[in-house]
């Protein structure tokens, strides 16, 4: 165990290897300057490059009801998404807060920090985020069954005539191919989620 009269320096400086051998020293842990540059182009490659090519995690309810305020307000502060949420129910600012710390470190949202109020963008917009929960739990619930989906959200709620007529105009586009650019653009979304 290190205590604090080691330090820990490289093997040799010739080598490139991030190998560690501790060497008794007074002073504080030292970490080698190879170790450093190495932990912040790991982080620059993981914040500009492998995020978003990772899966964005699911939003719980509370962190729904945030990005539901930032898809309707757009981007905004913590004060006014508080300000939003008080509506429906009571809420302190600090919590609001911590949600939206949270869902920046999961990506759901992005804060710009280039003023002194961050403002907060939501990640995906509200299309992409739904279909993202549509098909987790079509492959969670419904064995990835689509129909089974459908028939099953027709027989909890009844549609109203305009509702099914969309339906039916979605469902006649498919067949005769006349929904090649909705196919295209959820292709599209389907890409950058995967």
């Amino acid at each position: 165990m290190l205590g604090p009269e080691i330090s820990l320096l490289p093997v040799s400086e010739t080598q490139y290897s991030p190998v560690l051998r501790p060497v008794r020293a007074a002073g504080p842990i030292v970490l080698p300057e190879l170790r450093r540059s190495s932990l912040t182009f790991t982080k620059m490659f993981v914040d500009l490059i492998a995020t978003p090519m990772l899966k964005t995690p699911r939003p719980t309810d509370a962190e729904l009801s945030i990005l539901r305020v930032l898809w309707q307000l757009g981007p905004s502060t913590v004060r006014q998404v508080h300000e939003v949420l008080m509506r429906d129910r009571p809420t302190a600012y600090t919590t609001a807060l911590k949600l939206m710390q949270i869902m920046t470190e999961k990506g759901l949202v992005r804060r710009d920090e280039s003023d002194r109020t961050h403002i907060y963008h939501p990640r995906l917009s509200q299309e992409q985020t739904q279909r993202q929960l549509i098909r987790d739990l079509m492959d969670r619930a419904f064995g990835g069954s689509s129909s089974k989906l459908v028939l099953q959200a027709l027989a909890s709620k009844r549609a109203s005539s305009d509702e099914l007529a969309e339906i039916r105009r979605m469902i006649e586009g498919g067949r005769d191919g006349s929904n090649d650019a909705d196919k295209d653009s959820d292709r599209e979304v389907r890409d950058e989620r995967d």
